[in-house]
């Protein structure tokens, strides 16, 4: 590492000396491994919920599993070790998780050998890894967000040690780079730039499972990114709980605006796309950015959750609905074909409908291609959950079904207002219902069917929209590059 990446991250990037000893217990794990299935490749089954942060993570599981000797399966059936990364962002999600341990108790009393682990998002919150503990005692591994780049050691413990291994550890967090990562895909690539959040929105559990924001180093980036131009891929997505804050936290004068101008300039026919942006971080500047780089994509998902002043506030958003507007206006004035996307949240506790209906008239007023929507779900910990909820669920969900209803009549508009327009594709494979039919994403990140040769997937084409459904463009092949 050199020194001024140290200077720059100092107490926070994991040391060298450190990562070392992950090697250690890597080759460790391998040999022992190699005794304990002479004859086969023990296989592993890691499957990761949630969000493009906790898949990238995975990916990053997976590569460290890779070097231990693991090959991979896609089933739990068959695997020597299940490694669930979980997410903690919504009731469902945690109940999604445990209903899928319940069901591997069969498994592991048929294969005493088999390895079960959970980690992430989910297992950061002591209460959950408390009760991992005590109601699922088949459950051999489990470690929090800030344990990642140990899994090589606690693997270890659990291989050796006849006992369930435990890590769960208060932390702000760190970066650990270098790490081996096992990519999901040779056409698309995520790249975290920076992890953690200082928001602290009342309804989140993000920052008390993710720590604090903390910056990669840009020449790290940077030479990731170059990396995998270099590999042949052709989308990078910028990953962060709020990339729009990159760089506040470093003295090297690199803010997210010019960390896209950097990637930007870097030779190659790819795409940038990053996600996700806080509205109150982002900045005219970075709008410029967006606008003046040809490899950044036109599409910017700015959450704006609600479209009430009051319920911003106990939102904890900083920002009002007029500032967000003149937001709006102001891409739109700079990149006149920007595709905007947004996640809105209904029924946060005290809201009544006439806020709602405020939120409503923000979506008329916007007008987003799409919208990511959920009913308020409480999360221990947070500050919201302890706040007056009189609203009952069932009048939340009708509030819901309005939202959905406009929702689809504004997007399903926008999609057919396409049609005549000729849009460039990264062609990413065969349609599942048609395979004489190809699939891909233009660079407003909306998905595109079209006839084509399969010698396509992988490349950029030119397509004429002739047509468009709920969340699907439809056209012909233009031109292919």
């Amino acid at each position: 590492m050199n020194t001024q990446q140290m200077d720059i991250k100092s107490g926070v990037t994991v040391p060298d000396e450190e990562l070392d000893r992950q090697k250690e217990y890597e080759r460790e794990v391998r040999e022992l491994l190699h005794k304990r299935y002479p004859d086969a490749l023990p296989l592993a089954f890691v499957h990761s919920y949630g969000c493009q942060q906790n898949v990238s993570d995975g990916e990053k599981l997976k590569g460290q599993l890779a070097q231990m000797g693991y090959g991979f399966c896609d089933s739990p059936e068959g695997a020597k070790l299940i490694l669930y990364n979980t997410c903690a962002v919504r009731e469902n999600a945690e109940d999604r998780v445990f209903g899928n341990v319940g069901a591997l108790k069969k498994l592991k009393k048929q294969q005493p050998d088999l390895l079960i682990g959970l980690c992430g998002c989910m297992t950061q919150q002591q209460q959950v890894a408390d009760k991992i503990k005590q109601s699922y005692p088949y459950v051999d591994l489990v470690f929090g967000t800030h344990a990642l780049h140990r899994l090589p050691e606690l693997l270890y413990q659990t291989l050796t040690g006849n006992r369930r291994v435990f890590q769960v550890e208060n932390s702000d967090g760190v970066i650990a780079e270098g790490l081996p990562v096992r990519r999901d895909s040779a056409l698309k690539a995520n790249l975290p730039v920076m992890y953690g959040c200082n928001n602290f929105c009342t309804y989140c559990i993000v920052p008390h499972v993710r720590g604090r924001e903390r910056s990669r180093d840009p020449e790290a980036v940077l030479a990731e990114a170059r990396q995998l131009v270099e590999h042949g891929y052709k989308e990078i997505t910028l990953l962060g709980q709020n990339v729009n804050s990159y760089g506040k936290d470093l003295s090297c004068g690199v803010d997210f605006a010019g960390l896209l101008r950097r990637i930007n300039d870097i030779p190659g026919e790819f795409v940038i796309r990053f996600m996700t942006s806080h509205p109150r971080d982002c900045t005219r500047e970075l709008i410029d950015a967006i606008a003046q780089c040809e490899k950044v994509c036109n599409h910017i998902h700015l959450p704006v959750q609600s479209g009430c002043n009051r319920v911003l506030q106990a939102m904890n958003r900083h920002y009002v609905k007029e500032d967000y507007k003149k937001l709006i206006d102001y891409a739109r004035a700079k990149i006149p074909d920007v595709i905007f996307t947004s996640d809105i949240i209904v029924g946060f506790p005290g809201e009544r409908y006439e806020e709602f209906l405020e939120t409503l008239e923000l979506i008329k007023a916007v007008r987003y291609h799409a919208l990511f929507t959920f009913i308020y779900s409480p999360r221990v910990g947070t500050k919201a959950a302890s706040m007056d909820d009189p609203v009952p669920a069932e009048e939340k969900g009708a509030w819901f079904r309005e939202l959905l209803a406009v929702q689809q009549d504004i997007g399903l508009a926008l999609f057919h207002s396409m049609e005549g327009q000729t849009q460039r594709v990264l062609v990413e494979g065969e349609s599942r219902s048609d395979p004489g039919r190809l699939t891909g994403r233009n660079y407003g990140n909306i998905l595109v069917e079209f006839p084509g040769d399969a010698s396509l997937i992988g490349s950029f084409a030119d397509v004429t929209i002739t047509g468009a459904k709920p969340g699907i463009l439809f056209g012909e092949l233009k031109k292919r590059f």
